[in-house]
């Protein structure tokens, strides 16, 4: 969903710059690109490009958890269960407003398995976004590894359903809904 909106932007005329994690996926026309390895490596990018944005959109899913180690060779059998020790990932979207200082609109996605709309407006409000697009990630055809995806745009005063259609399709319509929320944000 995140190359299918970096297309739209662009296909829309507007400047963007794709961070992304390993991927299959072409990198859209006239779009600027950095390739990142980690969550670590996403989040200090993040902090370092966002300030000259007007919009940001988040829409890589990233692990909230991460090994505390990581190993340089193989672990080898030796008994019948492993424990592994886990701590959280840096909260990319979280620390756009703050540590990052992100003034701009800010648009998060949410991978939900159920409560779609409260989980999302829980998000909305605790990574203080204007808008969540939130995919209910448990419905077989769309969402991860599908061409397909069906959303719902929670923002701070409503909620607005877009039905199923291809990603790109749905990334036109998303570009102008966020289009339409900066210029109404911005009249203000």
């Amino acid at each position: 969903m995140g190359y299918a909106l970096a297309g739209a932007f662009a296909h829309e005329r507007h400047s963007v710059l794709l961070v992304s994690g390993p991927t299959h996926l072409d990198v859209p026309a006239n779009v600027d690109f950095i390739p990142v390895e980690t969550a670590a490596e996403m989040h200090d990018v993040v902090s370092k490009h966002i300030g000259r944005m007007d919009i940001a959109v988040f829409a890589a899913a990233v692990a909230d958890y991460t090994p505390a180690t990581v190993e340089p060779r193989k672990i080898k059998k030796s008994g019948a269960t492993l424990t592994l020790e886990l701590v959280r990932t840096a909260d990319i979207l979280g620390s756009a407003r703050q540590p990052f200082g992100f003034s701009g609109i800010l648009v998060g996605f949410a991978a939900e398995t159920e409560n779609l709309e409260s989980n999302a407006r829980e998000k909305l409000t605790l990574k203080h976004c204007d808008l969540i697009i939130a995919n209910d990630v448990s419905q077989p055809g769309i969402g991860f590894d599908s061409n397909q995806n069906e959303v719902l745009l929670v923002f701070p005063d409503r909620t607005e359903s877009l039905p199923a259609a291809s990603k790109y399709e749905l990334a036109l319509q998303l570009v102008d809904a966020i289009v339409r929320l900066s210029q109404a944000l911005t009249n203000r």
